[in-house]
């Protein structure tokens, strides 16, 4: 019993479209852990301007 071609391309698509569906995935997840990491810096550097600005409001006053 032979099996007709397409039925492998059929199975060789869904096999390629398999492999660039998790390719994908790990992309865009490693793209969102750099943007969660940019705007965690970026809260911490205003964070830290407000801290000084805190301290140099406080500091003449003392």
């Amino acid at each position: 019993m032979t099996i007709p071609i397409w039925i492998y391309a059929v199975v060789a698509g869904i096999v390629i479209s398999a492999l660039m569906a998790i390719k994908t995935g790990r992309e865009e997840r490693q793209l969102e852990m750099e943007n969660i990491e940019r705007e965690g810096e970026i809260y911490l550097e205003r964070l830290e301007r407000e801290k000084e600005k805190r301290e140099e409001l406080r500091a003449p006053g003392e």
